[in-house]
């Protein structure tokens, strides 16, 4: 059985079918008893859109599209389930794609988006991410999450990693720890290069040396493989600074296999607090940048510049991270 067609509203409401279009499409020069008639019609008959039809007289897809480096994982669930739904509320949908950690692979998503969605979010933490810029419509709104471009000016939304690595070389500090190591992420990634940055500073602040400093790809798999090389290392740290949580929660993995206390003989200390940090033994210290809210506030500034006649996005926003202390730097705690 066929579905009911724009002519078949029409025709219940008895009116033009260019006049249902208008009321259907949500257009301002449609009077208010018409409109009415019309979604009574369409409501009555079961009516569905026609997407590109829709699009073409609205000049709006109503979709969104959102490219991150992975989306596996809980930072990246929380951060599309923001997304989605603050775009659940202004009626929107996402398309979402993951770059696999390859610029080609965003380069070419980006590509695969334009002409089907009115504008895109991207995460795009790699140092050369200037290249995304490069392919973009200047007409095509713009919002660029914890990546090296774009500023605050321009819809960017910031984290500042540089200073959440000075506060966990700060609380390893303050909780007696000594001899200090890191776990990093990958190394073209701009996100874990200022993280480390800002640890090695804080540590030599103090007076400390700069930390033994393991390869990590931000994978529980290769926190795991750190705590592994830390429980057996003859110079085993007392503290260690973790790039991300996924990788903390592997560590803690691999440290309780190995029968080492945490936090007493190594406190941990991770970053992004994703839930379940709070229900890891022990519980996760870190720092808290509210991945959630991230995924909301990104889709409402981008909503905000595809209402605006010239897309002008607006100002971004830097994001302070904020010490969570739970029992994985508690030393001495029962």
């Amino acid at each position: 059985m066929r579905g009911a067609t724009l002519k078949d509203v029409a025709k219940a409401a008895d009116v033009s079918i260019a006049s249902a279009s208008r009321a259907i499409n949500g257009l301002d020069n449609v009077k208010e008893d018409l409109r009415r008639r019309v979604l009574e019609a369409a409501s009555k008959l079961r009516y569905v859109p026609h997407g590109g039809a829709r699009s073409l007289a609205t000049n709006r897809t109503n979709t969104i599209g959102v490219i991150l480096p992975d989306i596996y994982g809980e930072f990246f669930s929380e951060i599309i389930r923001g997304i989605d739904c603050a775009a659940r509320a202004r009626g929107l949908h996402i398309l979402v794609s993951g770059s696999h950690g390859d610029l080609q692979e965003a380069v070419s998503a980006v590509r695969a988006m334009v002409g089907r969605v009115d504008g895109i979010l991207v995460m795009s933490p790699f140092v050369e991410s200037q290249d995304l810029v490069a392919i973009l419509p200047l007409n095509l709104p713009l919002v660029t999450i914890s990546s090296s471009i774009g500023d605050e000016l321009e819809g960017a939304i910031s984290i500042d990693n540089y200073g959440g690595g000075l506060i966990a070389a700060k609380h390893l500090l303050e909780v007696g720890c000594k001899n200090i190591a890191h776990v990093c992420g990958p190394s073209g990634n701009f996100e874990a290069c200022e993280r480390k940055r800002g640890f090695i500073d804080g540590l030599e602040q103090s007076g400390l040396a700069s930390p033994a400093i393991f390869e990590g790809d931000f994978s529980e798999e290769a926190g795991y493989k750190a705590g592994q090389f830390f429980a057996s290392s003859k110079n085993r740290p007392d503290g260690i600074f973790i790039a991300n949580d996924m990788m903390a929660v592997g560590c803690l993995m691999a440290l309780a296999d190995n029968r080492i206390n945490v936090p007493n003989e190594i406190a941990i200390i991770g970053f992004d607090d994703i839930p379940i940090a709070r229900f890891t033994s022990p519980t996760l210290t870190t720092l808290k940048v509210g991945v959630y809210e991230i995924g909301t506030r990104s889709l409402d500034l981008l909503a905000k510049g595809i209402e605006n006649d010239d897309g002008a996005i607006g100002p971004g926003f830097k994001i302070e991270p904020k010490l969570v202390a739970r029992k994985s730097t508690a030393k001495g705690a029962n």
